[in-house]
């Protein structure tokens, strides 16, 4: 079973029917919008700030979210699919973003929607990801605009850990 944990006075707020891998932990200020998955050894970490994922959002195996205390919190949009072993912290990433495996945005970056960080790279503080764009590279810099193929992987990505939930469920 999940380790959903009250620190300070402040449970999480999971929607009924977000998937939680029974090994992930989500820790204090958390909110999960619906139709959202948490996978495997996930840590949502809202002790020191608080932590928003909005809908349709997918958190792949391994990936760590956390903030910063009393400086920035973080927020994940809708229809984002965070990769296996990232590293999100005290940022913002707003809809429909695809952020790659071993990823590592830091505090007060932006990604903007529409929008690919490849994996492996490493997003600095304070940068702005623009819209419709691809970042990669440590630090992660443009390095095209997002076409349809683009635009098509994230939303097939979305889509198919949607699907992939329905194995776990059944």
């Amino acid at each position: 079973m999940a380790i959903i944990r009250e620190l300070n006075g402040i449970k999480p707020e999971i929607a009924d029917d977000v998937f939680l891998a029974e090994n992930c932990a989500i820790i204090g200020d958390v909110k999960i919008e619906k139709n959202c998955s948490i996978w495997y050894n996930v840590v949502i970490r809202g002790d020191v700030n608080y932590i928003r994922i909005g809908e349709n959002t997918n958190i792949q195996d391994g990936t760590v979210i956390h903030a910063t205390y009393k400086k920035y919190p973080t927020i994940i949009g809708n229809n984002v699919s965070v990769g296996h072993s990232a590293i999100i912290h005290a940022c913002t990433i707003e809809d429909n973003v695809l952020i790659g495996m071993g990823a590592i945005i830091m505090d007060n970056a932006v990604i903007k929607r529409g929008s690919v960080v490849a994996a492996g790279s490493i997003v600095l503080p304070n940068t702005i990801v623009e819209e419709n764009s691809v970042y990669a590279g440590v630090p992660a810099k443009h390095v095209k605009n997002a076409d349809e193929k683009i635009k098509e992987l994230i939303d097939k990505t979305v889509k198919n850990y949607n699907l992939y939930v329905t194995w776990y469920k059944n």
